[in-house]
Order: C-alpha cells, then structure tokens, then sequence
C-alpha cells in the first residue's frame, strides 16, 4: 500500500513536526540500552508514565541483563505489577535477558536482525531501541498512536499492519528524519491526534491534514 492522493507535503509535515516538537523524544526514562528495551517491554498496554514510576526502583533493583536474567520469577512479578500482564511481562523481560546475557555477553545488540532474535521482540520495539539508544535509523517507530496517525493523515492506506506502515512511512520519510520523525508522531498522537476526539480545531496540521476516518 502507499500515500493516499491527499496525503499532505511531506516537506510541511515535518516542518510544522520540527516546529511543535523540536526535542521530540520517545517519553521512556532510561540511562542506558538495557534499560530503554525492558522499559519498552514494559510499556505494552501501560501508559510510559506509569512505567517510569516503576522503572525508577526496578533499575535499581537489577542493575544489569544479569540481574534481570537470575532474578526470582515471583519478586520480579511483584515489581512488575503496576504495568498490568505482569506474569507475562516478567516471563519475557528474563528471557530476553537471558538471551542477552547468553549470546550478546550482557550488552543490547545493535542491529535489527539481532534484536528482533531476541524473544517476543517485534520491529517496533526493536526501533526503538536503535532509534533512541543509538540513534540509529533502522527504520520508523510505529506504536499505536503512529498507527492511528498514519492513515489519518494519509500517509498510508494501511490501518492494522505495523510493518507495512512502516514500510509505507519509510518509502516518503527521508532517512535523515525517521530517527524525529517516530517520536515526534507518536507525541502528536498522543497529545493531539488522540484516538477520542482528536483537537483538530488546535492541530497545526489542520490546514494540510485530509483527516481521513475522523
């Protein structure tokens, strides 16, 4: 699939994206690329706010992908709670952990085909740690509010499938920008374009946005 007809200027979209969120970054707390992955885990069906009132302890108590990998499942699940799906989430921050430890001596790999082997670990989160920690252009974060806002503005015909939004958004995105281009749209998603009652009447893309579906 690709653009809509309608799809505005891309050279205006990220223009007025440059100029509403200039420091735009993924709302993730982390200090390093370990961090940013489990955070990224975590954050699944649970707002970035609450993750980082986790994390802030968490990061403390497992220091390291060793940590995380010997920890006791059940006090691990504690701590998880408050992010929901907390069985699940600890079952795979441990195992990708393990896999870590094992095959990448403790340190987050650096490339997609790397992290995505690593288990449950998709494109998305996978950009985002290469985007964020390594400010590497492996290609475009798209979460949900990037999937919501895509199609919206036209600029994929695509509304379910996360890879071939990426896929779309990255045949009319210069490479330059996909590392701002992520967070800056996921920020507009989140605080303008929102799934219920977008502001259009206070979005600066108003003017050029076709507002396809709203």
């Amino acid at each position: 699939m690709a653009a809509s007809a309608d799809a505005p200027d891309i050279d205006v979209l990220l223009s007025r994206l440059h100029e509403t969120h200039p420091n735009a970054r993924y709302e993730l707390d982390w200090e390093n690329p370990l961090q940013l992955l489990v955070a990224t885990i975590l954050a699944a069906q649970c707002t970035d706010e609450r993750v980082n009132r986790v994390t802030k302890t968490l990061f403390v108590t497992y220091p390291d992908a060793a940590a995380f990998a010997d920890a006791d499942r059940g006090e691990l699940e504690e701590a998880l709670k408050p992010t929901g799906f907390f069985r699940q989430k600890a079952k795979k921050v441990q195992e990708v952990c393990q896999a870590v430890v094992a095959r990448f001596g403790g340190a987050v790999p650096e490339t997609m085909e790397e992290l995505v082997s690593l288990p449950g670990i998709a494109r998305k989160s996978a950009n985002v740690v290469l985007n964020t920690a390594f400010d590497m252009p492996s290609g475009i974060i798209v979460d949900t509010h990037v999937q919501r806002v895509a199609p919206r503005m036209g600029l994929t015909r695509e509304t379910k499938k996360p890879e071939r939004i990426e896929r779309d958004l990255m045949a009319i995105i210069p490479e330059s920008e996909w590392t701002f281009f992520g967070p800056a749209m996921v920020l507009h998603g989140r605080y303008t374009c929102t799934a219920r009652a977008p502001k259009c009447d206070d979005c600066v893309m108003a003017d050029i946005c076709p507002k396809i579906g709203v």
